[in-house]
């Protein structure tokens, strides 16, 4: 949407959410939810984030890049810590996070470690080459959801505002897609950095959206539904039985009806458009709008005041 040129800008905030509601989105718990879900998978996913790029920051040649990629680093640090608290305010309100959680761990912290799929068989320098080329690869598509998801928060935002959607958590929320916003064209420019041979570079992005993009949606709405079975509200735990299509669809009617989460077919045009060979993410975004909502941040404006 534009290429304005900036500096990317960590930023230490911090949340208390004492007052805030497991429906933080009124009368919206299945919205409530999905994102509530996120706070499970990111703090793992988003420190795995930070151990793969610091591991690649030697392999950088471009000098701009680095710096980018260094301020990349420190975000996701933040946003990881930002979702620690939003885990406890879940455990705060009697849930049980040990589902999410432990799925979390076995992605980041087994699945994708530096030994490839922790099988210590494939422990040599060539295959550790290429799998870190590869994991890069994984945050590239990874952050192409986010991007798109902090645009389009971006862009709907007058939807939680008129739902009276509770303003520490939609704050936190806004913040963290704002930045992914910001930073969204860092994993992309990495991966294509360090794999140069331009048609194994399309190829390879392809395939690893193959892989991402169906286990981003089972992730993202498998855990909410765990969350859901724990609700009070009896419709939430009978949703919980769904099986994922229905939960998918559920994703779709509440979208189209309130405005609160995107849609499973926004998400999957975002994939579409990946698929052109000359697909950038930085015509996926709008950096200014994502710098606008900086200075009105309560928790970035309240950062700013104590430094």
């Amino acid at each position: 949407m534009n290429t304005l040129a900036i500096k990317i800008t960590p930023r230490a905030v911090d949340f208390n959410f004492d007052q805030s509601s497991i429906h933080w989105i009124p009368n919206d718990p299945f919205s409530s939810h999905t994102y509530n879900a996120i706070n499970l998978l990111l703090p793992a996913g988003e420190f795995w984030f930070c151990r793969v790029f610091n591991k690649a920051l030697p392999l950088i040649q471009d000098e701009t890049l680095k710096i980018d990629v260094k301020a990349f680093i420190k975000q996701e640090a933040t946003h990881a810590r930002a979702h620690i608290v939003g885990q406890k305010f879940m455990q705060a309100h009697d849930y049980d996070l040990k589902k999410g959680l432990n799925t979390a761990e076995a992605i980041f912290g087994q699945l994708l470690s530096d030994r490839p799929f922790g099988l210590a068989l494939f422990n040599n320098k060539l295959i550790e080459s290429y799998w870190l080329i590869t994991r890069v690869g994984i945050i590239a598509a990874i952050e192409h959801f986010t991007g798109v998801i902090g645009q389009w928060t971006l862009d709907h935002s007058s939807s939680w505002d008129k739902n009276n959607a509770d303003p520490e958590m939609s704050d936190l929320f806004r913040w963290h897609l704002a930045e992914e916003v910001e930073h969204r064209s860092v994993a992309f420019d990495l991966f294509h950095h360090l794999l140069q041979n331009k048609f194994g570079f399309y190829i390879s992005r392809q395939v690893l959206m193959a892989a991402v993009f169906p286990i981003f949606m089972y992730l993202m709405v498998d855990i909410g539904r765990s969350l859901a079975r724990q609700d009070s509200l009896e419709d939430m735990q009978k949703l919980a039985k769904a099986n994922i299509f229905k939960m998918l669809w559920e994703l779709q009617r509440t979208g189209r009806r309130t405005g609160n989460v995107p849609t499973f077919t926004f998400l999957a045009k975002s994939v579409v458009r990946w698929l052109s060979p000359s697909f950038h993410p930085e015509s996926e975004g709008n950096t200014e709008q994502a710098l606008a909502y900086f200075k009105v941040s309560p928790a970035v404006r309240a950062a700013q005041v104590t430094t």
